[in-house]
């Protein structure tokens, strides 16, 4: 940990990790970095599909890397370009991933869950040159592409492997700067925004997970949170490659086949999120003997919710943090002796600071301010948002760092304990749903007139949901059915308002802000 003093003698801890340093990181793209975990690991099973039992071992991988790399470059697919990937998780998800990776594209994400509107906006940002798609969201993509060319259906991938002769590709060597993944996320401003995390950010990242512990290659995953969100993509997918554990994957969350494949395939790290963390609680049948710990990330779990899954899972609970702008983990619990009610201590060659929000100092050991994160995790900026970026990043005489938004208070030994969401978002069911965007859905409706969206807390798993207030144009006939229908039609069914309530006026600073604070008291 370092301190320092302010002109005035007041301190400014700068905190960093227990672990000490990683330095140097490989100096390799992440497409060499799966490489050589494909070399090491070999016939070991790497993945096996949850619903099919289909099982792949390293080398069918890489077989498969080479293959779609080479079908991309064959279709004119350049290094620096972004390929899209609009699917639901599966085996192939990943062969497409490494697969873009091997010819020096960037792979960007959308959820399969996103509607016309989301496509349009991220397509419209970031360019992709390809896409994957498969799931709810196929018939919208293709659509939107207007053409056959350079469109391809992720459920057909183990196909063109398998007739891909002799089709193959070099995995190309990028430098450690090169964009690797355009991940989208509504950071600390609202509307989504491209996140360019770079080979460097990345690589570093998988490294500093894994450095705690306890994934290795004795461990067996059971991936459901989506590849598409960087948790998963990173914390799972390619942190599991890497430590030759075998990821069984599901399309998506379903408790009886979760409960199922935990206990068929003896998984012994879970990597769950609030509302899971709730069922596991609340005696979601199954056999849970084979587990030995279980990560839960995305939002704060209660006490007794810990110690309930504790107890029936017979395994320690740990809690992360992290965010799409930093690759995305900046800190675990893992770090460290557990300490209920934080998120942890700093991962390896991670710096974090407390700054006052109105002043820009940092503050004191438990006083509250914004959690400021610097280390080789951080990302590189915002595609096509110089501005965003020079907001989200600050470079002072101490380095670059993140600005998270999140409002946190830290101890003296570097445990942070998330005192407020990131600035405006909201948290439901461990997804992101920025109010900005819902807002500029609503003010669509012709008999919307303003409009304000905040997070209210309910029981149960969802955290908190997106509840709207609502200005009609006078002489509307506007009921709360219909505001929630308009919305539910444009936006991914996470992101829907829940509750709706008209008032006469949305209160607003002089300039111009939505006082959310108000209209949640």
């Amino acid at each position: 940990m370092l301190c320092r003093m302010g002109t005035g003698g007041w301190r400014m801890p700068i905190v960093g990790s227990p672990h000490g340093s990683l330095e140097p990181y490989p100096n390799l793209s992440l497409a060499e970095l799966m490489v050589g975990s494909i070399d090491r690991w070999g016939d070991r099973v790497a993945l096996v599909d949850g619903v099919s039992g289909a099982e792949y071992d390293f080398r069918a991988l890489g077989r498969a890397m080479q293959v779609v790399g080479g079908l991309l470059r064959d279709d004119g697919v350049e290094p620096g370009d972004r390929v899209a990937i609009v699917a639901p998780n599966s085996t192939e998800w990943i062969a497409a991933f490494l697969g873009i990776q091997a010819a020096g594209a960037a792979v960007t994400t959308l959820s399969p869950l996103s509607r016309r509107r989301e496509v349009e906006q991220q397509f419209a940002d970031s360019k992709p040159s390809a896409v994957f798609v498969g799931g709810e969201a196929t018939t919208v993509v293709r659509t939107l592409w207007g053409s056959d060319e350079r469109i391809y259906d992720m459920s057909s991938v183990w196909q063109m492997v398998a007739q891909g002769g002799g089709r193959s590709t070099s995995v190309r060597t990028a430098p450690g700067g090169d964009v690797a993944v355009v991940a989208y996320s509504s950071g600390t401003t609202g509307m989504p925004k491209g996140v360019m995390l770079t080979n460097r950010n990345l690589v570093a990242n998988v490294h500093q997970l894994l450095a705690p512990g306890p994934l290795d290659d004795s461990s067996v995953m059971v991936d459901f949170l989506p590849f598409s969100h960087i948790y998963g993509m990173v914390g799972l997918m390619a942190c599991g490659l890497v430590a030759g554990a075998r990821q069984v994957v599901m399309p998506g969350f379903d408790p009886l086949l979760f409960a199922r494949l935990v206990e068929e395939h003896q998984a012994t790290n879970l990597f769950v999120v609030p509302p899971v963390m709730l069922d596991l609680a609340q005696g979601l049948e199954g056999d849970w003997s084979s587990v030995t710990h279980v990560m839960t990330a995305a939002a704060p779990v209660s006490a007794h919710v810990v110690s309930a899954v504790e107890e029936a899972c017979g395994a320690r609970v740990y809690e992360g943090y992290g965010l799409t702008e930093a690759s995305p983990a900046t800190n675990s619990t893992m770090c460290g002796p557990v300490r209920f009610g934080t998120v942890g201590q700093p991962l390896p060659d991670t710096l974090e600071k407390v700054v006052d929000v109105e002043f820009g100092r940092a503050v004191a050991f438990g006083e509250v301010g914004e959690l400021w994160v610097q280390g080789p995790q951080v990302m590189a900026g915002y595609l096509n948002a110089p501005e965003a970026t020079a907001s989200a990043i600050v470079e002072d005489e101490s380095g670059r760092w993140l600005r998270t938004g999140d409002i946190v208070t830290m101890d003296r030994d570097g445990y942070v304990i998330i005192r407020d969401r990131a600035k405006e978002m909201i948290k439901f069911r461990g997804y992101q749903v920025a109010p900005a965007e819902l807002e500029s859905v609503l003010l669509e409706h012709p008999g919307v007139a303003d409009a304000a969206v905040v997070p209210v807390r309910v029981d149960g798993g969802d955290g908190e949901i997106p509840k709207a207030f609502v200005v009609v144009v006078p002489g509307t006939d506007l009921g709360p059915e219909e505001v929630v229908r308009y919305v539910s039609e444009r936006v991914a069914p996470y992101k829907k308002v829940r509750e709706v309530e008209f008032i006469e006026a949305i209160p607003r600073s002089p300039t111009g802000k939505i006082l959310r604070r108000d209209l949640r008291e």
